[in-house]
């Protein structure tokens, strides 16, 4: 990657002396910042703005080892194989009119990814803004070159963005409006051949980034993905287009992507570690405070205390603290002290602290700093919100030597800010220099607070290698070969739960029958109440069919329900007998290959809820104990988990287990594309499979 990010020299294919066109913006961006050698192409012109124009790559004199490409898209693959042929190393390819355009593109595009192949060249692109790199103000993209008289702003944030214009729009905004600095924006297009991952790992590596965002529409290697993010001592910030079913045809549309299953997307996310964003502006404020915080202790408690000049203010902002899982935190007595030399007689004290009061006696400067060093020596605070108003009311004061004190701390404060528009802007600017984030809203506050202190490290990175995870039951896919090997698409519940029974999950007792007289004895054996269920050939739903019966408690009772099951089976099929598992909580377990992830594992609520509620949550296998019980913390309803209304809780050992089997049966056995136990009932806390399907893949 270090070509893409740090050439020697640069040719410039479509280089043109029109200020309308991309390719003269390009050869000014680089002209303006890059101070290498810089060699315009195009047969048109003997020279640009002063440079030598080659009529070919084939032309270009050493050193170059980047081309930028901008010409139509037809031209492009020719174009390329010359660069190839002149051992020009790598090609960021900005113009547009491949993938994303049809199926003419597509033939075009498929031509530069064979062409990638057998000549080894890397292609960064098509249809991409190339990069951005404000700290060596290298701009090699066709962006407005007004950027830089904008004042390009260096920053340890890094962008890798999958649309071209979006990382245009960033760049911009965050430049005019002073919101933050910017290390570099990576535009990565239809990602013919660089992808995500690749960037990221360089971008883990740059010194000039503390903190990484990205905004990607599809993760064709997702397991790699998740593997570098889990690692990564820098935090990972996402958000991730096209999870609805609406905005997945939108990405099919705008940069040929196909985007995974949401939950499974979000669920994957979490288990590596990385942050998810819902929405650009809030991914890059979670990014620019991560990367202010970034040895911020992992297991805090997130207890916050608010210094607020309103009251109203502070009740908003513990409202929103506690809404997402943090805490106002319980001032210490030493606190309350130190506090009370700077506040009126009359005013008690608590948090949040309402320093109005305080302000009116000794003036903004003395009561903030007072009130801040407090908090910053309190052992049960571990963040400080700070409010703050520009333009008047005794609140216009040099934060500089409280932000020391805060940094010599080690506690994370962020500040909410609000006051005359012009006043506001200049001390946002000048606080945010001080290492304080400074935000507009007090809801965006609390939710970068959140994202500190609610970041999931995990404690070993996740491994994608099948090999380093020792199968229990790998004999077991042996003994199942020829079985998951049937032409069928789908096996019977017993079957089903056989296989299940082999990986170490446990199942309900039951019985094949094939007479009354053998439903009987069975049921005899199991005790009443008994279930009895007609398996039907390709019948995976057997309620509907009306193939189910529960709670028979007599002979009489099975002599009926033996002969109305098989009347409901015209085309013949078997009878299962079931113990009848006490009723409980009913849980979902499922597997299933995603086509980003691999191998996932699915928990949620189960029974005739789980399509209602769907309050599931994913996992990309294989997964670990920590992965498995993550897994369950992710369940909405985790009232239902710890017991409800005196209900006996789950025994999240065994649920664990459970998870962790089903992760190894779907890795140990390839030919499985999905497995559904519905319901999982937990009996006396522990899980029983009751009903099982095993998909197999076609």
């Amino acid at each position: 990657m270090e070509f893409f990010f740090n050439p020697k020299g640069i040719a410039l294919i479509g280089a043109t002396t029109k200020s309308a066109r991309g390719g003269f913006s390009i050869l000014t961006n680089l002209m303006n910042g890059f101070a290498g050698k810089i060699y315009p192409v195009n047969p048109r012109y003997s020279s640009i703005e002063g440079l030598t124009c080659y009529q070919s790559v084939l032309d270009v004199p050493d050193p170059v080892d980047l081309a930028i490409v901008f010409v139509p898209a037809p031209l492009v693959p020719k174009v390329i194989q010359e660069c190839a042929v002149r051992k020009i190393p790598g090609v960021m390819i900005e113009s547009g009119g491949f993938s994303e355009t049809g199926d003419d593109g597509k033939k075009l595009q498929n031509m530069l990814r064979q062409i990638s192949h057998e000549t080894g060249i890397r292609l960064w692109g098509p249809n991409c803004m190339g990069l951005v790199d404000a700290v060596k103000r290298h701009v090699f993209s066709f962006v407005s070159p007004t950027i830089l008289d904008l004042g390009l702003i260096p920053g340890d944030v890094s962008l890798i963005v999958q649309s071209g214009m979006l990382s245009a729009g960033f760049l911009i905004d965050t430049m005019t409006h002073g919101t933050m600095g910017i290390s570099k924006v990576c535009s990565i297009g239809n990602k013919v051949d660089v992808e995500e991952c690749e960037l990221l790992e360089y971008l883990i590596r740059d010194p000039h980034t503390k903190a990484v965002g990205l905004y990607i529409e599809s993760i064709p290697n997702g397991r790699r993905f998740i593997e570098i993010c889990s690692r990564s001592p820098k935090p990972i910030v996402v958000l991730k287009g096209g999870k609805s079913r609406k905005g997945a045809q939108a990405a099919l549309s705008h940069t040929a992507s196909l985007s995974g299953n949401g939950a499974i997307v979000s669920g994957a996310m979490s288990q590596a570690g990385i942050v998810e964003a819902t929405d650009f502006k809030q991914m890059m404020d979670i990014c620019r405070t991560l990367a202010a915080f970034p040895s911020l202790p992992l297991k805090s408690a997130g207890r916050v205390a608010v210094l607020t000049y309103s009251g109203g203010a502070g009740i908003v902002s513990a409202d929103f603290i506690e809404n997402m899982g943090l805490e106002v935190a319980d001032l210490s007595s030493q606190t309350l002290e130190t506090l009370k030399s700077v506040f009126p007689e009359w005013m008690p004290i608590s948090n949040p602290v309402d320093l109005w009061p305080a302000v009116e006696k000794n003036g903004g400067e003395k009561t903030y700093r007072t009130a801040v060093e407090a908090v910053c020596a309190d052992p049960g605070v571990d963040a400080i919100f700070l409010h703050l108003f520009a333009g008047g009311f005794s609140l216009d004061f040099d934060l500089s030597p409280l932000a020391a004190g805060v940094k010599a701390s080690g506690k994370p404060m962020i500040a909410w800010l609000i006051g005359e528009r012009e006043k506001t802007r200049e001390m946002q600017s000048a606080i945010q220099k001080l290492g304080i984030p400074v935000f507009r809203e007090i809801q965006r506050s609390v939710e970068c607070l959140h994202a500190l202190f609610k970041r999931n490290k995990r404690e070993t990175p996740w491994n994608a290698s099948v090999e380093s995870f020792q199968y229990a039951a790998a004999a077991a896919s042996g003994r199942w070969k020829q079985v998951l090997a049937t032409p069928s698409s789908s096996l019977d519940e017993h079957v089903s739960k056989q296989i299940l029974a082999d990986f170490g999950i446990p199942t309900v007792p039951e019985k094949i029958v094939a007479s009354i007289s053998e439903a009987k004895a069975a049921a005899s054996d199991f005790g009443f109440p008994i279930v009895m269920k007609g398996i039907s050939p390709g019948v995976v739903h057997k309620t509907e069919q009306g193939l189910v019966r529960i709670g028979i408690h007599s002979n009489e009772m099975v002599e009926n329900a033996f002969s109305d099951i098989r009347a409901a089976m015209p085309n013949g099929g078997s009878i299962l007998v079931q113990q009848q598992i006490d009723s409980g909580i009913e849980l979902i377990v499922g597997f299933l290959r995603d086509p980003q992830f691999g191998p996932c594992v699915m928990l949620g609520l189960g029974g005739i809820l789980a399509e209602a509620l769907k309050d599931t949550a994913f996992a990309v296998a294989p997964i670990s104990r920590k992965d498995a019980f993550h897994l369950m913390d992710q369940i909405r309803a985790q009232n239902v988990l710890n017991g409800f209304r005196n209900s006996i809780p789950v025994n999240r050992e065994v649920l664990s287990d459970i998870l962790i089997r089903m992760g190894e049966l779907g890795l140990a056995c390839p030919q499985i594309q999905e497995i559904d136990i519905n319901p999982l009932i937990v009996c006396n806390g522990n899980p029983i499979a009751v009903d099982a399907s095993i998909i197999l893949a076609t």
